[in-house]
């Protein structure tokens, strides 16, 4: 709804609701990064340092996680 404002101010200078969008950090060249294990305290993987909490729901008593799945060409 407000991408276009996002654009003009960028990414970082509108936040609303308190809310923050994670994204993967990325390399110079436009690949993920990795997360560094050695840092325990900070994600290098994820710009801000944290990484999204994974949706978990509930069907009649399990706990699912949804996860993409790959199409893979036979």
């Amino acid at each position: 709804m407000w991408n276009w404002l996002e654009k003009i101010l960028g990414t970082d200078a509108l936040v609303l609701n308190n809310e923050y969008k994670p994204k993967r950090a990325r390399t110079k060249r436009g690949r993920f990064k990795g997360d560094d294990k050695s840092t325990a305290d900070y994600n290098e993987a994820w710009a801000g340092g944290k990484a999204p909490k994974k949706k978990v729901y509930t069907i009649k008593g399990k706990k699912y996680t949804i996860k993409k799945k790959l199409n893979k060409k036979k």
